[in-house]
């Protein structure tokens, strides 16, 4: 593919802007919209995305930036009409946040590898904060619970509050486990449930030190099992039989052959 210079790219955007400045004038549907009726569809479409990056499929990947892309000059073009900011504005705003906050390109600040970079990024926007907003406070309440707890975790480490070896993420861990099951063997439904959370903290803290995005494990793992399973499905129906009517020790059977099958 040929890349495209800035202006051709500017360009294009102009088009879209140009577009959905003419539907907020002629189109009922287009002309009704709110940033609250907006949101869920916003939210819908960031998911899409989310799939099709996981799915590594080009083509959708194009499609569901454009729709993103959309809800994001949908919302500035709401906020001009308000007489609030404009899609220039926004990305003016961005282009001056990365600058600022890239000092290793864009200054004489030394940063050799990108834990560095992540490292000045977290202090660079404290110092943006005047020191009057939480470490932690950037993080969303309404993410997942486990994109969460990496990016408070992430954000932690990033000044200083961090294990100085993975040997003492291993010990937590192990630690964790240990208190978790001391309360099973209470029964105490609602300690467990304390515990278990801790355990999760603590592996996903392992995760990050290890390099690893627990979000992408776990989703790999989902896919694994759903694969899996969906074998143990197909060859009962293909013997003429449900699920339910197999014995644990015939789908085991089945799960371990998906396994070769992967390998």
């Amino acid at each position: 593919m040929e890349n495209k210079s800035t202006q051709l790219k500017a360009e294009a955007i102009g088009r879209v802007i140009d577009t959905l400045d003419r539907l907020r004038v002629e189109c009922p549907w287009d002309r009704k919209q709110t940033n609250t009726s907006l949101r869920s569809n916003t939210i819908e479409e960031v998911y899409e995305l989310c799939q099709a990056l996981m799915d590594d499929d080009t083509a959708n990947i194009r499609k569901e930036l454009g729709d993103v892309l959309l809800h994001i000059l949908f919302y500035a073009k709401i906020a001009e009409e308000k007489g609030q900011f404009d899609v220039a504005d926004v990305a003016d705003s961005l282009n001056q946040k990365l600058i600022y906050r890239h000092p290793h390109v864009f200054g004489n600040v030394q940063a050799d590898d990108a834990s560095q970079v992540s490292e000045n990024w977290e202090k660079l926007k404290l110092r943006e904060k005047d020191g009057n907003r939480s470490v932690l406070s950037g993080v969303p309440q309404a993410l997942p619970a486990l994109i969460k707890a990496y990016r408070i975790q992430e954000k932690a480490a990033n000044v200083g509050f961090d294990w100085p070896d993975n040997q003492g993420c291993w010990d937590k861990v192990s630690e964790e486990i240990g208190e978790l099951r001391a309360e099973v063997d209470k029964a105490d439904k609602e300690a467990m449930e304390k515990e278990f959370g801790d355990v999760m903290l603590s592996l996903v803290n392992l995760a990050r030190k290890l390099g690893i995005n627990p979000e992408n494990a776990l989703e790999c793992a989902n896919r694994k099992f759903i694969s899996r399973f969906n074998h143990i499905e197909q060859t009962a129906k293909e013997a003429g039989r449900s699920v339910d009517s197999m014995t644990l020790e015939e789908m085991d059977a089945l799960w371990d052959d998906a396994k070769k099958r992967e390998s």
